[in-house]
């Protein structure tokens, strides 16, 4: 860390800022292989979030690499700093009371762990989209399996690199057998079981 720099502290906290919002600030990260479902699932969250006056805002994989970490690759370590980045971003939003969402393949258990360690106890909610590998490669929604199995792409997940499956992730779904609004349901009634929002 570069010298010279004290924090500073805001006049106006994130619960004050969550409180005019009639919520609490949490971060929702979805992680799971590619096609498992995390971007649709964050994204019909968002929409039904939204339409009911919530304030949210989603970090996606593809769309944070076409600007804040478009200077980075698909190695261990810049997958690492990927999700650093991301954890801090989010963090920020969580500041200004917003319920985040993050979709993420987040591979590794330590980098998913870094990231909770930003939040408050019970503000980081683990999202495991616990769909099989089998599912996840037929719809291939991008083509990268198929280009990862020809050796196109290098360091793909669930081929040629590791995917840590979360232990005690807060939420576990199967989009394989589940719904998109079965998948939507279940998120909002976790939020308000937990009092996040009303």
């Amino acid at each position: 860390m570069a010298d010279n720099i004290v924090w500073h502290n805001h006049k106006i906290i994130r619960a004050e800022r969550a409180s005019t919002k009639n919520q609490k600030p949490c971060l929702l990260w979805f992680t799971g292989l590619s096609g498992s479902g995390k971007s649709t699932i964050a994204n019909a969250l968002d929409v039904t979030l939204h339409s009911r006056g919530y304030h949210t805002f989603l970090l996606d994989g593809d769309n944070v690499r076409h600007g804040l970490c478009k200077d980075l690759g698909f190695s261990d370590e810049d997958r690492v700093e990927n999700i650093r980045r991301i954890g801090e971003v989010s963090k920020l939003f969580a500041d200004a009371g917003l319920i985040v969402l993050s979709a993420f393949i987040s591979p590794f258990t330590s980098d998913r762990r870094m990231v909770r360690n930003l939040f408050p106890a019970g503000e980081f909610i683990e999202v495991f989209m616990d769909t099989p590998m089998e599912t996840c490669e037929g719809r291939d929604p991008k083509g990268l399996y198929q280009k990862a199995r020809s050796g196109e792409i290098k360091h793909f997940t669930g081929i040629d690199s590791p995917y840590e499956v979360p232990e005690q992730p807060e939420i576990r779904l199967d989009t394989s057998i589940m719904s998109v609004d079965q998948c939507t349901d279940r998120l909002i009634s976790f939020l308000a079981e937990r009092g996040l929002i009303s």
